[in-house]
């Protein structure tokens, strides 16, 4: 493996840790640090950060490669709660004129079943979103541009916050790894942070939509505060017990 060297983002990096480890399965904290010109420390948090989204595993000298579950995996997750979900959220959706969606698997089942729709603008980070939206009657599809993060079939990085910070929306639709009444919802990748942030800062209205299995988990990256929520959608009816903190807060459908 080559060394690379240069100053570069932390986003850039732990992509470029990733790769690096996916190639060699194990690493040991001192060929990181002098693969990737930085100090040990650095990796260390790095490999925390890659542990925390199931990418790595820390044992005994350095990390092994452990891989996290790709889209296609995590897709038929849940499939059912995803799909309460996306029926709860087309009513929303279709109230709109302009909307952006990320690149999420829940988020995706809307984009399947968004139809009867006479003229809706809509920008995504997801590949698959807007291949299965595309050419769809009444719907015009725009993809942000960005850098590819193959794992979670979307774009990220500063040209895909750039774009979607360029359009302003009636809506925006997103998911998280995990939400917390009292942190809000949380990433497991810097760049899926961004992009939440992104949209959420251009909309006038966010929708997070998250099956219940998420409420409570945690995740490393902390995304949006729930102030900045305007409606959570669940799986369950909203006036399920296991709801009760987070209505307390924030709009439940």
């Amino acid at each position: 493996m080559e060394r690379m060297t240069g100053t570069m983002s932390v986003e850039v990096r732990r992509k470029r840790l990733t790769e690096a480890l996916r190639e060699a399965s194990f690493l040991t904290y001192e060929d990181a640090s002098r693969l990737l010109d930085v100090h040990p420390m650095t990796i260390r948090r790095d490999m925390l950060v890659l542990e925390s989204d199931g990418t790595a595993r820390r044992v005994r000298g350095g990390v092994v490669f452990v891989g996290a579950e790709d889209f296609r995996q995590r897709q038929g997750k849940n499939l059912l709660s995803k799909r309460r979900i996306a029926q709860k959220l087309l009513p929303l959706a279709r109230d709109c004129s302009s909307i952006a969606m990320d690149a999420s698997t829940t988020i995706f089942q809307l984009a399947e079943v968004l139809r009867d729709v006479e003229r809706l603008s809509v920008v995504t980070n997801g590949l698959a979103a807007f291949d299965e939206l595309k050419g769809r009657p009444g719907i015009k599809a725009l993809l942000s541009g960005g850098e590819s993060e193959e794992q979670n079939v979307s774009l990220v990085g500063s040209i895909a916050v750039n774009a979607i910070q360029g359009f302003a929306y009636d809506a925006c639709f997103v998911s998280a790894m995990s939400l917390d009444v009292h942190s809000g919802s949380s990433e497991s990748t810097v760049g899926e942070m961004e992009i939440k942030r992104a949209m959420a800062g251009s909309s006038r209205m966010v929708v997070l939509a998250v099956d219940s299995t998420k409420i409570g988990a945690k995740a490393m990256v902390r995304a949006l505060p729930l102030s900045s929520i305007d409606i959570v959608v669940t799986e369950l009816d909203p006036n399920d017990p296991r709801l009760d903190e987070l209505r307390a807060q924030v709009s439940v459908l």
